[in-house]
């Protein structure tokens, strides 16, 4: 863990049905994947199919923990990523995740984004400043 640590590698938690990394925090950002076992068909998405509740929450008690013990004072940021083979929705599973961490639900409509010149304007103005778009990879809304 000492070269991940070093050269601000992050070493991803992942959770699968036989794999589950060690919730070691090697640099200032968290990834957990949270990935399934491929046994929900495709046709059967957009709805929780199996509850990972158990598993959800041993995470976020990682998490918990961490906070509580100064261990994650480094990270600046964490991804939560779900595949839809998970628990049947990937965006739910993460809504799970969040709630179980005392975060808001994260509403899965029309998404924005702002433009650069956001910075400096007052809060009345910044829905002016937002523009419709469709998220294009991961780091679009970072």
């Amino acid at each position: 863990y000492n070269f991940l640590s070093n050269n601000n590698m992050c070493l991803v938690w992942s959770q699968l049905a036989d794999l589950h990394t060690p919730p070691i925090i090697t640099s200032d950002f968290v990834y957990v994947r949270l990935i399934g076992d491929r046994s929900i068909q495709e046709k059967d998405f957009g709805h929780i199919q199996i509850d990972r509740i158990k598993e959800m929450k041993k995470i976020a008690r990682n998490f918990k923990t961490g906070i509580d013990q100064g261990n994650l004072a480094p990270v600046k940021f964490a991804i939560v990523a779900a595949n839809n083979h998970y628990a049947g929705f990937g965006p739910g599973t993460v809504n799970i995740f969040r709630q179980l961490l005392g975060l808001e639900e994260v509403k899965w409509g029309d998404e924005y984004v702002m433009t650069d010149d956001l910075a400096g304007k007052e809060d009345d103005n910044r829905n002016a400043s937002l523009i419709k778009t469709k998220q294009t990879n991961l780091s679009d809304f970072l």
